[in-house]
């Protein structure tokens, strides 16, 4: 069985005032393994956002069905959502979302103080996490105080903290220059070495371009996939421009 199972996905939205229906979302099917790291693609207003707020139970389709290990997340109840996501899901977004009150650990712990676990268990996480990700040295500095690839990283290691089934990344590069950009990517392909199974929505071939796989959205269906298979990531950029110039130009759907 599939880490993540999605099938028949389908949104619907209605205008303010009922008098016109946008379909985001139609007859999105896709599967994603233990250990993935998939990419999604589309051009704006193509669904992708939506999809990832419907993979993160923020947002509830019209109809079709979200599998996370078996576990239908569109029919989980209102209360229950926040603990499922803080117990399943991990976030990393592109304006990092860190509480400039906390300093860089406590933004780190949030996820296990809101789940009331011990502070034993959250400082015997913490370690190998702001280790492997470099940022030992500002645990307790604020996030005013750090730099964007430093802010993207405490981000990351939230995400991480809580041990997620599934970690959910909306541009993450997008607020990054270019060094920051590329130093975040590595640690995102070290992460998934590891088995941890990411999902992340961009605009950027070259970040895309990291990953095991790539889905493009058009008009809100899945359009066309590529793998890597043995490719460099030269050649998995190459790959994503040509499929890229076919989903502008109005080629065949192909999945």
């Amino acid at each position: 069985m599939s880490l993540l199972d999605v099938s028949n996905l389908r949104k619907v939205y209605t205008t303010r005032f009922g008098n016109n229906q946008v379909e985001a979302l139609r007859n999105v099917n896709f599967s994603v393994e233990q250990g993935e790291y998939v990419a999604v693609m589309g051009e704006s207003g193509s669904g992708k956002t939506t999809l990832l707020n419907i993979l993160a139970a923020l947002d509830k389709p019209t109809g079709g069905d979200v599998l996370l290990e078996g576990r239908n997340i569109v029919s989980i109840r209102e209360h229950e959502l926040a603990a499922f996501r803080r117990q399943n899901l991990g976030f990393v977004f592109q304006d990092f979302n860190l509480l400039d009150i906390f300093s860089v650990k406590d933004n780190i712990f949030l996820p296990l103080v809101l789940s009331k676990r011990p502070v034993s268990e959250m400082e015997e996480r913490i370690q190998p996490i702001a280790k492997k990700l470099q940022i030992e040295d500002i645990l307790y500095k604020f996030p005013y105080e750090i730099s964007g690839g430093q802010k993207q990283r405490t981000a990351i290691a939230r995400a991480l903290i809580s041990d997620p089934k599934l970690i959910l990344a909306d541009e993450p590069t997008g607020a990054l220059d270019s060094r920051s950009s590329d130093q975040l990517l590595n640690l995102f392909g070290r992460i998934n070495e590891d088995r941890q199974t990411i999902v992340m929505v961009t605009h950027s071939a070259r970040a895309a371009s990291r990953a095991g796989r790539v889905l493009f959205i058009k008009d809100g269906e899945v359009f066309h996939q590529i793998y890597r298979g043995g490719s460099s990531d030269d050649s998995m950029y190459q790959k994503i421009s040509d499929a890229w110039s076919l989903l502008m130009t109005g080629g065949e759907r192909h999945v």
